[in-house]
């Protein structure tokens, strides 16, 4: 099957890396295994048999086609020929705490699947290949150059943690760029109710976006923010930070509670 360019396909070729993949996540037979853009079955082929139910997510026409072909005879086995982004998992899936989620996804859209994946109800696990450079912003230290509105957003409300590097010769036609696969576990119960976490989003990309100016700064001027002087100084009494601090300097849980003290002072 020759890779579409359009659709960012690389197909994985290397078994034992195959295999190593569907070892990750913890996959109980009572649960439900979503695959993201299965492809020509790469890691399909490892997870048959696994669980209850296997979802495979494919947009490919003929790669759907094949797939469909191919488990026509399997009760356990559901080919959804859509694009994942425009999909309503909660149509498909009844039990989030029994999905699992796998996937060799198109680096051109890593994010919005991530995001997507995020909105509750959350999967109970994650495995993602991706781009490398992404799995190092995702897994950054707080006050590293990678360390950004992305890592706050996933890891505000996740365990992430890189389990392997691929290098780019596992696949074909050989990307531009090394790979890494990243393994996601979302809180439960989740830390914040979902009109908390949309504010924490809100309040990151604002900060990050002016990541070069002090914290102080950025709740003063930001157009997405603008807080008193007072209520940035009653910030700073109450928790003891320094708000001449840069965006990088604060932890994922020294957002969630910035988050909280802006929504007091701009909503109430």
């Amino acid at each position: 099957m020759r890779a579409k360019k359009s659709l960012g396909q690389n197909f994985l070729l290397d078994a034992n890396l195959q295999r190593a993949i569907v070892r990750v996540p913890d996959i109980r037979k009572s649960d439900t295994v979503m695959e993201i853009g299965p492809g020509t079955g790469a890691l399909t082929n490892h997870l048959l048999g696994r669980s209850e139910r296997l979802i495979l997510v494919e947009l490919d026409d003929e790669l759907a086609k094949s797939l469909q072909s191919f488990s026509q005879n399997r009760e356990d086995v559901d080919v959804i020929h859509e694009d994942f982004l425009r999909l309503d998992l909660s149509q498909l899936v009844e039990d989030f705490s029994k999905l699992v989620v796998i996937g060799n996804i198109p680096y051109n859209i890593t994010a919005p699947i991530i995001f997507k994946l995020m909105n509750c109800p959350r999967p109970r696990e994650i495995v993602l290949m991706v781009q490398r450079e992404v799995a190092e912003r995702l897994i950054a230290e707080v006050g590293t150059s990678q360390y950004g509105a992305l890592s706050v957003g996933l890891r505000a409300v996740a365990e992430v943690e890189k389990v392997l590097n691929v290098p780019r010769r596992a696949f074909r036609p050989v990307p531009r760029v090394d790979s890494a696969l990243v393994r996601i576990r979302p809180f439960d119960p989740p830390p914040m109710t979902p009109q908390d976490e949309k504010f924490l989003r809100v309040v990151t990309r604002s900060v990050f976006q002016w990541r070069r100016k002090q914290i102080q700064k950025i709740l003063r001027d930001h157009h997405d923010l603008k807080l008193p002087k007072d209520a940035i100084e009653e910030i700073s009494r109450n928790t003891g930070w320094d708000l001449s601090r840069r965006p990088e300097t604060f932890a994922p849980s020294d957002f969630i509670q910035l988050a909280f003290m802006i929504q007091k002072f701009l909503f109430t």
